[in-house]
């Protein structure tokens, strides 16, 4: 087994880890509570939110983006220096996204807002917005809300493309190659499109909502929950996981996924149980690795360090950790 660091607190004091990873190369963990960890020279807690709703990294790793119920959205670094990127009382930030040039976009209702450098950008859109994501090149923000998807160009003023799938679309991803966009859906299922022609793609058959996805190194590949496997999607070729049947991969049984983590170099997908569990799997073989047997929770945080060496996680009993893996997580 992989050697195991936990966090030095109480659970309950950390409440529903909702992200676990690592900023300037630091292990940070972000609980509902509002308090986020960091491990650098010594134990920090930053209050950062009276009740915390969301939280990712920025584009370049240094710094972790926040949001929450107090209206305000912030950015810690590496150090736990906190620096609050904009407020808005009386409202609840529970959308987040970043963006290339440290470009920081999030939501409340009906209105997004993008922050580049000094420049503030609002968009409103006609239904409540239910995720965000940037492009991977160029100032492009995909909304998911009710009936499909609105892709905006930030800089210009170019019309926004909407991709329109009826249902609720609860979040959205583009591939790192930017050719696909791929929202999740309320009900068991994905949608996605090809962006060059609209084509549509249906991915379904899910037993329960996919609140998880992560890319391969390559985007050769698209990991989900929201199944008793992780399903993960071949993306390579033209037409994508279009007639394709998914992988299957670190099947326990019943135990249902809950969260997946691609490798940063290699395709290997770290994968969280509802029991606490995590496991490790190579996409091309399905070789496993348990890294981490049942604990308390299920696991509701998975991110790995930028040399795929260790694993962050955290689950929503407040149990949380660092999983040293050394070399490759599939050796021995």
């Amino acid at each position: 087994m992989p050697s195991i660091a936990p966090l030095d607190t109480e659970p309950e004091s950390l409440g529903h880890v909702e992200w676990a990873g690592f900023v300037g190369g630091n292990p940070v963990f972000a609980g509902v509570s509002g308090a986020v960890h960091l491990l650098a020279d010594r134990h920090r807690v930053i209050e950062a939110h009276d009740g915390l709703l969301a939280a990712c990294p920025g584009i370049d790793g240094k710094v972790l983006l926040t949001s929450g119920e107090d209206g305000k959205v912030c950015a810690i670094d590496s150090t736990g220096g906190l620096a609050v990127l904009a407020e808005h009382k009386g409202k609840w930030i529970d959308r987040l996204a970043a963006g290339p040039g440290s470009a920081v976009g999030y939501a409340a209702g009906k209105t997004a807002t993008v922050l580049s450098g000094k420049d503030s950008k609002e968009i409103v859109s006609e239904r409540s917005i239910e995720g965000l994501a940037f492009a991977p090149k160029g100032m492009r923000l995909a909304i998911a809300r009710y009936n499909g998807v609105e892709l905006h160009w930030i800089n210009t003023a170019s019309p926004p493309q909407f991709l329109d799938w009826k249902g609720a679309h609860t979040g959205a991803v583009f591939s790192p190659d930017g050719r696909y966009v791929v929202s999740q859906m309320q009900e068991n299922a994905l949608h996605g499109w090809r962006l060059a022609d609209g084509r549509h793609m249906r991915m379904t058959g899910y037993p329960a909502k996919v609140h998880s996805v992560s890319w391969s190194v390559k985007g050769k590949w698209l990991a989900t929950s929201g199944a008793p496997a992780a399903i993960t999607w071949p993306f390579s070729g033209k037409d994508g996981p279009m007639g394709k049947a998914p992988k299957e991969l670190g099947s326990m049984g019943n135990l249902l996924v809950t969260k997946v983590a691609c490798h940063p170099q290699e395709e290997i997908v770290a994968i969280g149980y509802e029991d606490g569990m995590v496991a490790a799997v190579r996409i091309e073989d399905g070789k496993e690795a348990l890294l981490k047997r049942a604990g308390k929770g299920a696991i509701s945080a998975l991110n790995w360090d930028g040399q795929g060496r260790r694993l962050a996680f955290g689950s929503a009993a407040g149990e949380a950790g660092i999983i040293d893996l050394g070399g490759s997580p599939t050796d021995g």
